[in-house]
């Protein structure tokens, strides 16, 4: 995580997801879910200075009603600490899951526009959604030779590029990511579009410095 964090911050990368634990992860073995949790309050515990050192900001999106109490008084100390900065923004998704936020949206904005029923639009639910602050990612990255996208941010990932690779989380480093962004960079994004209309319109197709997911 420190290698592939440093490694986007020092590419101008301004927005990093991880997926570090889902709503379905529940069922692993609980010894296994015990030791995840223990490693994420580790995690926090000797991470959240560094990154604020490093003018990084934290945030955490997912359920955190069902995460540990000490668990969620770091999360939230650390999202405080670090609120400010204006680098890389790195998001943590813990306990999080593509249709939990999705209906946790549609009922947060039906309690606060009753009124409106049968006429909202997609712009009326982006504000609810958990990753409302950042704009919708460019490159999803996926390890492990896993090719789905396992129920993570299903609504924001319309658009996104996809990179697949067999390579195991623990050795993906800056050469696998630099490996991934220059796929991303030779493809053409459309966006619905045809190849005639993006190559047109300013700027072309293609982004130079992807938000990662």
């Amino acid at each position: 995580m420190r290698t592939t964090v440093s490694s986007c911050a020092e590419l101008g990368v301004e927005y990093l997801t991880l997926f570090a634990f889902s709503s379905e992860n529940w069922r692993r073995p609980k010894e296994e879910v015990s030791f995840l949790m223990e490693l994420f309050v580790h995690a926090l515990e000797q991470e959240v200075a560094k990154l604020h050192g490093n003018n990084i900001r934290l945030k955490v999106i997912g359920d955190r009603r069902g995460l540990d109490q000490r668990l969620i008084e770091l999360i939230s100390q650390g999202e405080d600490q670090t609120a400010a900065n204006t680098g890389l923004t790195l998001t943590i998704a813990a306990n999080y899951g593509g249709r939990w936020d999705v209906m946790q949206a549609v009922n947060r904005m039906l309690s606060d526009q009753p009124d409106r029923a049968g006429d909202y639009t997609e712009r009326d639910l982006e504000p609810y959604l958990a990753l409302n602050y950042a704009p919708e990612p460019d490159l999803f990255i996926r390890t492990g030779g896993e090719q789905r996208i396992s129920n993570f941010l299903l609504w924001q990932l319309a658009y996104t590029e996809m990179f697949f690779t067999e390579q195991l989380w623990p050795d993906f480093g800056s050469e696998s990511l630099a490996r991934a962004f220059q796929s991303y960079r030779s493809r053409e994004r459309r966006f619905g579009r045809t190849s005639e209309q993006v190559t047109e319109s300013p700027g072309g197709g293609l982004s130079e410095t992807p938000r990662v997911r």
